[in-house]
This record gives C-alpha cells, structure tokens and sequence, in this order.
C-alpha cells in the first residue's frame, strides 16, 4: 500500500517542510506533502535559516513551497502529522463529517525524547534541535509505517 503522508505546522515553512523533506530522503517510496494551518506564508519557500540548517544535513527543502491545510486533505491523504497541540486542534476543526483519516502528532513517534511537540524554531531560533527532533521522530514514523 502506498502511504500519502502530509506533514502540518502553522506556516508551513519551517518544520513541516523539514519534516517532510527528512521523512522523503529516508522514506522516498511514500508520497508526501506539507501544509500550514495559516495561510500566512502560501507560495513561500521554507524559511532560510530552516533551508539552511537542513541543507547542512543533506535535505534539501529548496523545491518546497507553502500552501495552506484545506479539508479536502483529509481525502488526499492517509495520515497527517501535526507538530504541535495547536496545530492538531486547527487541523480537527476542518475534518469533515464521518472521515476517519488518523491524525497524530509527530513527536508520537519519539517517545524516546519525552518531548511532547516540536517546538517552532521560527520563535525559538533553534533550527538544529528542532531538526534532531524531527530526524527521530520521522525515523520512528518510517519504521512504523515499513511494519
């Protein structure tokens, strides 16, 4: 079975186009997207400072740019992933009557870290903890799914 995977943040260019662009690079037999619940950033490519700190990393976000979550994406793909409580609850507020699409937040799959979101680093400004957040827990989602 194909996955389709969307990764959701509030502006859809720091850490749900990181996520994305780590889960593709381990995991490129799934097809996967990114998506924010603000529509702030919409045709924007990831943020620089977030470009960068992955770039280091070899994942490359250069060919992602922003769009906003829209409940059509509850039948466009088989999981979303929030990052954060917020973005779960934004996320629940546009599911349409009677779909079952899971929605799970992305950290459920490090429990390893104790940490219970990722933390925005557009606000924190730490894009490498943010990453070491996101390279475990997209590691534990691809294992999860290749079960």
């Amino acid at each position: 079975m194909t996955h389709r995977i969307l990764f959701v943040c509030l502006g859809n260019i720091c850490r749900s186009p990181a996520a994305e662009g780590a889960f593709r690079s381990r995991a490129p037999h799934f097809e996967t997207d990114s998506a924010g619940t603000s529509g702030w950033h919409v045709g924007d490519p990831p943020y620089g400072p977030m470009q960068n700190a992955a770039l280091v990393r070899g994942i490359d976000l250069g060919d992602l740019r922003a769009r906003q979550f829209s409940a059509e994406d509850f039948h466009r793909f088989d999981l979303i992933i929030g990052m954060d409580a917020r973005n779960i609850a934004d996320i629940e507020d546009l599911r349409p009557a009677g779909n079952e699409t899971p929605v799970r937040l992305l950290t459920d799959f490090a429990p390893e870290t104790g940490a219970e979101h990722v933390p925005d680093p557009y606000y924190t400004r730490d894009f490498d903890g943010a990453l070491d957040l996101i390279e475990t827990a997209v590691e534990g989602l691809r294992a999860h799914l290749d079960d």
